[in-house]
């Protein structure tokens, strides 16, 4: 008789794998416009009022007001102070903190919280000293250069802010103690320690038993009931990366 797997306890969604949203401070986003095409040749104005913890966030955010009294968090790019002028538009300058329509930024340019699609708040690049690069402008949109180094085309209208996403040395300092890892894990809402399957008893996981002699290949596809669904979910290959040849 074998008992219930992890991801069968997390898809039923007990208290041990719930995040604590309640203590979050707000969504990181840009503000609301009722068209993009409108932010594409005005600017406003606005100020940084504060920087924020928020937690399960490895970088801060910031709480900033525009001149026609609207209010909202966004990710903070290093450099910024709280007092600073930041402006939103497509008639403002390329400097840290300010954001502006990928359509206007110059190429080279380090940009992070970018739209997947114009009017969406932010997708891309909000991890801790993360960075894309404006490659180009081309009739099929603005090519960038994420941080995996893949590009990619994005409408001209989606926003972006100027500079690289603050606290890029987190990660730098170990967690001596594993207290300081459960804590983080939690405000995340990840279960934290993690066994490994293989390390457990052949009731209790599929890829239980240290016999690996008989054991089959780890992919699974993504209809797979949840005591099934582990390992390599819907993976193209086995999971080892091919060598190339150097020519």
């Amino acid at each position: 008789m074998g008992k219930r797997i992890r991801v069968q306890r997390r898809g039923r969604g007990g208290q041990n794998f719930r995040a604590s949203t309640h203590k979050r401070v707000a969504p990181a986003k840009y503000p609301f416009v009722k068209s993009p095409k409108e932010i594409y040749n005005f600017a406003i104005n606005g100020t940084i009022n504060e920087l924020v913890h928020d937690p399960g966030r490895g970088s801060p955010l910031s709480q900033i007001t525009l001149e026609n009294g609207q209010s909202y968090y966004s990710i903070v790019p290093e450099g910024v102070f709280i007092g600073q002028h930041v402006s939103l538009g497509g008639n403002v300058s390329v400097e840290i903190g300010n954001m502006m329509p990928l359509g206007k930024i110059t190429e080279g340019t380090f940009v992070c919280n970018l739209e997947l699609r114009p009017g969406d708040g932010g997708k891309m690049v909000r991890s801790s000293g993360a960075y894309a690069t404006v490659v180009g402008h081309t009739p099929q949109g603005t090519m960038i250069r994420l941080p995996s180094g893949r590009t990619r085309y994005v409408d001209n209208l989606c926003l972006a802010t100027i500079g690289v996403v603050a606290a890029s040395g987190r990660m730098e300092k170990p967690f001596l103690k594993a207290g300081e890892k459960f804590h983080l894990m939690k405000a995340k809402g990840h279960k934290y320690p993690r066994t490994g399957g293989r390390k457990m008893v052949p009731a209790v996981h599929p890829f239980g038993s240290s016999k690996r002699s008989a054991r089959r290949t780890t992919t699974t596809s993504h209809g797979a009931p949840p005591g099934q669904k582990v390992g390599l979910i819907a993976a193209r290959g086995p999971g080892q990366k091919k060598k190339r040849a150097i020519r």
